[in-house]
């Protein structure tokens, strides 16, 4: 995809969080001109990882109201490989992280290991349609918004464990800092000023 496709998914994705419905329609249009309509659907979709079934469902009711695409057939797959696509996928965005964030995740409660990994990343974020890097590049325009450092700083570290250049994820950045509060925006640049800091010394 071309930086323009990156930046109307980006977008698309921070109005969601950004709860800015006034500006979705637009939005869909753009990046559908930009992108495409499967990468405008996939991006809806995988937002209920982080903003909940109600906005992404709200968000895919306009969309289908709004565009000439026919609703898809379901998607075929074997649900008992969701878990291994889920490892596989967990550990590019994490890399050598991977097995601290399955123990701590594993320590606050086994389910929500299993979900993250077999769901989050194995059913939704492991689907064709958008390539990984551009998943995480919309997820890190959403979480900005969303005011989350924690959440940021993985996701920013996991857009350039996929292959994403720091310009590339600095863009996702700012475009989700369009729609962040004052205060949230000062933590999210404090966030990735300190990741690169650390990526640097780790290259040292």
């Amino acid at each position: 995809m071309t930086a323009a496709s990156h930046d109307a998914l980006e977008r698309l994705s921070a109005l969601l969080a950004a709860r800015r419905e006034d500006e979705l329609d637009s939005a869909m249009r753009i990046a559908e001109r930009a992108a495409g309509s499967t990468a405008v659907e996939e991006a809806i979709l995988q937002s209920y990882l982080f903003l909940g079934y109600p906005v992404a469902l709200n968000a895919m009711a306009r969309w289908r109201a709004l565009s000439a695409v026919p609703r898809p057939e379901r998607a075929e797959i074997d649900r008992s490989t969701w878990m291994d696509r889920g490892e596989e996928v967990c550990a590019l965005v994490y890399g050598g992280q991977y097995e601290r964030l399955r123990a701590n995740v594993r320590s606050l409660h086994p389910d929500m290991e299993s979900w993250m990994v077999e769901e989050g990343y194995g059913k939704v974020l492991g689907r064709p349609g958008l390539s990984l890097l551009e998943r995480e590049l919309c997820i890190v325009a959403l979480l900005a918004v969303l005011d989350v450092p924690q959440q940021l700083y993985s996701h920013l570290r996991g857009a350039l464990n996929v292959g994403g250049t720091e310009e590339a994820v600095d863009g996702a950045l700012e475009v989700g800092l369009q729609y962040a509060e004052p205060a949230a925006r000062q933590r999210a640049r404090e966030t990735w000023v300190a990741l690169r800091a650390r990526t640097e010394l780790e290259d040292c």
